[in-house]
């Protein structure tokens, strides 16, 4: 899935971070640490989906989303916040939000979440739960964890079912070191190490 996103975060590290990542997954990214110039480039430029970050200089985030919605701008708004409340949360859907992140966060939810409001603009639906992932002649059966290549069955360790199995789930995308780090290891950083090379390899 392809589109330009607005990403608004003040933090020096998870901005460059979020923004990093998602160019990884092929989208198109701008980006603002304060309210100010996120109004701006909202009502400025076409933006598929906005990350927003509740809390920043200038302008808080709130009073970014409603000045969008009194603009008549609609774009899908993911908020971002430490805030984590019941009431929070509902100022932050009242206010216009589509969604509402709690800090800290996993990329890959981040990225799940975008995916989803950017298929319900576009017209698309949920996918069906499934117990079975098939790519050519392999099958992995989600209930038994058992995994079967042209009829023979192929021993994994639990890592390595879960790296194929992420794998499998995102056929078709672009597959980043940023969401296996996430998806697969639960790692929110970089450790430096070859972990996924090796486990490629095994694969």
């Amino acid at each position: 899935m392809s589109g330009k996103i607005l990403v608004v975060e003040d933090d020096a590290v998870a901005g460059p971070y979020i923004c990093h990542g998602l160019k990884e997954a092929g989208y198109s990214v701008d980006f603002a640490s304060d309210g100010r110039e996120a109004l701006y480039l909202a009502t400025s430029g076409h933006h598929d989906l906005i990350v927003l970050d509740r809390m920043l200089p200038s302008l808080d985030g709130l009073s970014v989303l409603q000045a969008l919605r009194a603009a008549e701008i609609h774009v899908p708004v993911i908020i971002l916040s430490a805030l984590n409340t019941p009431d929070d949360r509902v100022k932050g859907l009242r206010a216009g939000s589509d969604d509402y992140l709690i800090k800290p966060f996993a990329f890959t939810e981040l990225l799940a979440r975008i995916e989803v409001l950017l298929r319900r603009g576009r017209g698309g639906g949920r996918a069906a739960p499934v117990t079975e992932l098939r790519c050519a002649g392999l099958v992995m059966d989600l209930l038994s964890r058992k995994v079967v290549r042209d009829g023979r069955e192929i021993e994994l360790q639990p890592r390595e079912f879960r790296l194929l199995e992420f794998l499998l789930r995102h056929q078709g995308q672009v597959v980043t070191r940023t969401m296996l780090l996430e998806g697969v290891w639960d790692y929110y950083f970089d450790p430096n190490t070859n972990v996924i090379d090796v486990h490629i390899s095994r694969l």
